[in-house]
């Protein structure tokens, strides 16, 4: 594979957080194997010590490009460590991919420790990976990319998992404002990201079944679609899959920020009253 981004150059330095499966681990490998070094960033156990073996069996320079960090990176002191470990090892960062993430389930008056548990893992380490990581990225002034895994949920905010929604909507609020910070620095060539995959077949979406669902993505065909967004320059890695085109998502988004325009009821698309015409919405034609 080509890689044209100047961040994603042979010997640059990426880290990236869940690892060891998924999105995480495909991107370690096509970075890998472009001749980045890469940081496995997971929880520890077999799997991360297995995406450590497979990685490195792509990387040119193999156990010296690449190195698995075990952290739990809801734990701020833990993705600290982790900073300063990267960089006596490496030097520098040049791609930070705050991609870990869990989704246990919630109910709005469910157990607490599922809240607490979403929120750490999916907005907090990205707000604290960026902030602990973003800092030393700016100041080697190399080209550099920050990337925060998002989701549609985060968007549109679909009823079933509240504390899920909350995470990604927080994630998409803070990359925002993460890249007009850096946009916004004087000399600074780093850029933030915000990633959105589709229905992607992962552990997270797994649900038991051991074959990839017809309408979903591989993490594969979602870091490719990454690639070519970053190579556009595009902030918004707006991922489509097998089931859901780009056109749909577009009007789901935009009819999920009418709610507001529109003074309709919150989460209007699911309820009773405006069935029939999201439906009629749905079925007019885009330009």
């Amino acid at each position: 594979m080509t890689i044209q981004h100047p961040a994603l150059s042979r010997g640059h330095v990426a880290v990236i957080t869940g690892a060891a499966s998924g999105i995480g681990l495909a991107a370690a490998k096509t970075f890998a194997g472009v001749g980045l070094s890469v940081v496995l960033v997971d929880l520890e156990g077999d799997r991360l010590a297995s995406a450590a073996t497979e990685v490195t069996a792509l990387a040119p320079g193999g156990e010296a490009d690449v190195v698995a960090i075990a952290t739990d990176v809801s734990k701020l002191d833990e993705l600290e460590a982790l900073e300063r470990a990267v960089i006596q090892r490496f030097g520098r960062v040049h791609v930070l991919m705050n991609n870990a993430g869990i989704q246990p389930g919630s109910a709005l008056f469910g157990p607490q420790a599922n809240w607490e548990n979403v929120l750490a893992v999916n907005l907090m380490a990205v707000v604290n990976g960026s902030r602990i990581f973003g800092p030393g990225m700016v100041a080697h002034k190399d080209p550099g990319l920050i990337i925060n895994t998002g989701s549609k949920q985060g968007i549109t905010t679909p009823p079933g998992d509240p504390a899920y929604n909350v995470s990604k909507s927080g994630v998409k609020a803070f990359t925002e404002a993460l890249q007009h910070e850096l946009r916004n620095m004087p000399d600074c060539n780093i850029s933030a990201h915000l990633l959105i995959p589709g229905f992607v077949f992962t552990g997270l979406t797994a649900n038991d079944r051991t074959e990839k669902p017809d309408g979903a993505w591989t993490p594969e065909e979602t870091v490719e679609f990454m690639l070519d967004s970053l190579e556009r320059g595009d902030f918004y890695i707006l991922c489509p899959d097998n089931e859901v085109p780009r056109a749909l998502d577009e009007k789901r988004i935009a009819w999920a920020a009418g709610d507001i325009v529109e003074n309709r009821p919150p989460l209007s698309r699911w309820h009773p009253d405006y069935a029939d015409a999201f439906k009629a919405y749905l079925s007019v034609p885009t330009e």
